[in-house]
């Protein structure tokens, strides 16, 4: 579930040449925030800003080693994921979350045995409004990710391919 057999540096070498737009680099702004720190799979996307409900019933659900990205808008104003929902995410098989926007309650995440990724840890919530798309096509600090692209992601970055990677 939480493999990643290709490392991100090895993956840019053989796609540097890639003009197509179906291999992507996110800009290195992320932090490490689960256990697991090297992580891969299918992409799942949720858009919302400020209002984790569709964060909360996604990884609920059965993650079948999918990667969960979440354009929170880049807000640093309030936590998208938590201890619990990071509890759920491991408990649930998915692979990893990758959030542009915050997390809180660190200590909690850092033993969830999914790969978790976030711009910054926030202690502010959300408030649920049930607001937010499900399986859009995001922009992630200018970089286009869609449901169904792979996501690799360990140390040096995280790389999207409209193909698998692994």
């Amino acid at each position: 579930m939480t493999q990643a057999s290709i490392a991100t540096c090895d993956l840019c070498d053989a796609h540097k040449g890639d003009s197509s737009g179906s291999f992507r680099v996110l800009p290195p702004l992320y932090r490490d925030f689960g256990a697991i720190t090297q992580f891969s799979g299918p992409v799942t996307t949720v858009k919302c800003f400020e209002d984790n409900s569709l964060v909360k019933a996604a990884v609920e659900g059965p993650g079948e080693g999918r990667v969960l990205v979440v354009d929170g808008g880049a807000s640093l104003r309030r936590a998208l994921l938590g201890g619990n929902l990071g509890a759920a995410a491991a408990r649930n098989g998915w692979a990893g979350v990758v959030i542009d926007g915050c997390v809180r309650d660190v200590a909690e995440l850092a033993q969830c045995q999914v790969g978790i990724r976030a711009l910054a840890p926030m202690p502010l919530p959300t408030e649920r409004r049930g607001e937010g798309q499900r399986d859009v096509a995001v922009l992630i600090q200018g970089v286009w990710v869609r449901p169904g692209d792979w996501l690799c992601a360990d140390a040096d970055g995280i790389v999207v391919s409209s193909t698998p990677l692994a």
